[in-house]
């Protein structure tokens, strides 16, 4: 299976489907569930072995899933290469920013450069893709990205470091084109190998970093980490990866890539439901904002190409 990098005619794209839009949401609920997993699971391993685990484990049980279920194999030298360079972007590097870079930075501007992510991708998209947003559907995803600062606008704080905002912006493109390379693989592989042998191959520069630069003696395999590990890697990870996939197959890209700007939304939701936390005035604003750029963008029309 050749996969060509050649842009696909110009045709208005059409209203996201009300089930994809659900399948969306889901994915981004699971997202935003992961960050208080994760920061469970990092009182009990250093950050990049933790990364490397969480990888290691959510391919390894799809890929004995499609053994299991006799999957198809990958067909061709060509889907390798892709699949390979979304291990290396979307897990290795992405997982990597999330991970290091969070560590060096305020919340609230890790926040604001991670959701960056949808438009490093929109601009891909347009030139691998041939994905060109139209005019209101490029304010729509400014307006979302608007509600993102005033979401994270209480976190900012005036000092993070440069080289974690760096690994930070640097993990927002990675993962951006790794949803390019997914959108350009989508329905030509099989799902549960590809997201398999990706996440298994992202784990391995991360493995390599931890070993370099952590003690993975330090490790404390305790019930509780063991079952963050689990639940993180299995239902937080390799749930979503699938899941993601599927959709990608279903619907262009942009359309589905400005849900992004929903995980920050459910983040502050978890954090009011569960933790009572205060919803404030900005970011009650924000989370409309982000709402209103979402609709904008996944209406009919939204894309050409």
């Amino acid at each position: 299976m050749a996969l060509a990098w050649t842009n696909p005619g110009v045709t208005a794209a059409p209203r996201v489907s009300p089930w994809v839009a659900l399948g969306a949401i889901v994915v981004m609920l699971l997202w935003a569930l992961c960050f208080p997993l994760i920061t469970i699971g990092l009182k009990g391993a250093p950050p990049m072995a933790f990364a490397a685990m969480r990888a290691f484990v959510a391919g390894l049980s799809l890929l004995v899933f499609a053994s299991v279920r006799s999957r198809p194999p990958v067909p061709d030298g060509s889907a390798w290469r892709h699949i390979a360079l979304v291990g290396l972007s979307a897990t290795g590097l992405g997982f990597f920013g999330m991970f290091y870079g969070g560590e060096r930075v305020s919340p609230g501007i890790a926040t604001v450069i991670a959701n960056t992510q949808p438009l490093i991708a929109a601009l891909i998209g347009w030139h691998v893709l041939g994905e060109r947003l139209r005019g209101a559907q490029k304010a729509g995803m400014a307006v979302g990205f608007a509600g993102i600062v005033l979401i994270a606008a209480p976190g900012i704080a005036a000092h993070s470091s440069v080289s974690g905002i760096v690994w930070i912006l640097l993990g927002a493109v990675g993962v951006a084109t790794g949803n390019v390379l997914l959108k350009r693989l989508a329905g030509g592989v099989d799902i549960f190998r590809a997201m398999g042998w990706q996440l298994m191959i992202g784990s391995i520069p991360l493995a390599g970093v931890s070993l370099l630069r952590e003690d993975v003696m330090t490790i404390q395999w305790s019930p509780e980490f063991v079952l963050t590990l689990l639940v993180l890697s299995l239902a937080g990870t390799a749930a979503v990866f699938v899941l993601w996939f599927a959709l990608l197959a279903r619907a262009r890209l942009n359309q589905l890539n400005v849900f992004t700007f929903l995980t920050p939304v459910f983040g502050l939701l978890i954090g009011w439901w569960f933790f009572d936390e205060q919803i404030g005035p900005l970011a009650a604003a924000g989370i409309a904002l982000s709402l209103a750029g979402i609709v904008q963008v996944t209406r009919r029309g939204s894309t050409d190409g």
